[in-house]
This record gives structure tokens, sequence and C-alpha cells, in this order.
């Protein structure tokens, strides 16, 4: 004689179980990208960062393996030619990419992963991972943009007006992202808690 089991049944087991979601912070240079990172990573939170692979030389305060990988054009290439990149371009006439390993870990981790990617890169990465979430972040004007690349002191009047164009053509992407975001001058704060504001309505979200 078999006899049932008295155990209450719990309706609602197995929808806490919290997945681990690609965030991809895209948009025009000098947009802040790096500094966002940078701000995230500076409260402690458990997220996995991957860092980006770049073939231009590092600027005076960047250091190898925090802010970029740093490789020669030719390494780059033969990096290339491995099937070492989940995505590369040429921008600006140096490579940037992103590691498949890096970011495959990253996925692994049972953490919520972000990375920084130019606007091609952040179409190429949905390509491939359906589910990242793609946050545009944009100045607040286009003084406050210029502004910026002053205060680099690494652009010709040449190269400024490449990176305007280029800019332009780049917000004519923004349909393919889930989020635009303004990241104003002084705000830098304010900036990080809505991306973390972002990341806790993506995992309530029902897909």
């Amino acid at each position: 004689m078999s006899t049932k089991s008295t155990e209450p049944v719990d309706l609602f087991k197995g929808l806490q179980k919290i997945k681990s979601l690609l965030f991809v912070i895209s948009g025009p240079s000098a947009a802040g990208k790096d500094t966002v990172i940078e701000a995230i990573k500076k409260r402690n939170l458990g997220f996995a960062f991957v860092t980006t692979a770049t073939s231009r030389k590092p600027r005076n305060y960047e250091k190898n393996g925090i802010d970029y990988f740093f490789y020669t054009k030719e390494d780059f290439e033969a990096m290339i030619r491995e099937g070492k990149f989940v995505e590369y371009a040429l921008v600006y006439g140096d490579y940037k990419g992103v590691p498949v390993d890096q970011i495959e870990r990253a996925l692994c981790s049972h953490c919520d992963v972000l990375l920084r990617v130019d606007v091609a890169g952040a179409a190429t990465l949905r390509s491939k991972y359906p589910d990242a979430v793609l946050i545009f972040l944009v100045p607040a004007n286009e003084q406050e943009w210029m502004s910026r690349f002053k205060m680099r002191n690494t652009e010709t009047p040449e190269s400024l007006a490449i990176r305007r164009k280029t800019a332009g053509h780049e917000l004519e992407q923004l349909g393919r992202f889930d989020y635009l975001l303004v990241n104003k001058e002084g705000k830098l704060d304010d900036t990080v808690d809505t991306i973390l504001d972002i990341i806790k309505i993506e995992h309530n979200r029902v897909k």
C-alpha cells in the first residue's frame, strides 16, 4: 500500500534563484565609461569586471592589467588570429577587444559581470550574449563633453573632429540599447547609483 507524502509543497520554490547577468557600459569616447567602472569597483559590491585589451600606448595614469591590458599592435593581431577575443575593433587607429577567457570566466563566477566597450562592441556582445544588458552613457551636453577632451590634453583639432563625427554615428545606434544614462560632470555618485538601480531592476524582471 503506497502512501502519499503529506509534506506541503512550496509553490515559490526555485523563484529566488539568482542568475549572473552581463552589464555592458558603452557610449561615445570621453562619456566617462572608465571613470564610472572605477567608481563601481571602489564600492566593493562583489561584481566581476572584465578588463579590455588594447594596442594603444597607456596614458600616464593608466596601469597594465587594471585599466586595460596593453599589447603591441603585432601581438594584438596575433591574438585575433588565434581567436582570443569575443569581440574586437579598430578604433581611432588602435585595436580594442574583449578577451574570450575573461568574459567566460566572469560569467561562471556566479557574480554579475560589468565591462565597458565602444558602441560597435556592445552590438557584437548583444549578438553573442542575448541576455546582456546594454547601458548607453552620454555627457550632459557637447560643451561638457569637449571640456573632458581638453582635460586629457591628448587630442589635436583633427582628432577631435573625427571623434565628433564618430559620436554622431554612435548616437544613431541608441535604439539598440536598453538604457540611456546621462553622466553629468560632478555627479559621478548619482550615475553609479542609477547603474546599481538598473542592476536591481534587471534581477527582478520577468523575461
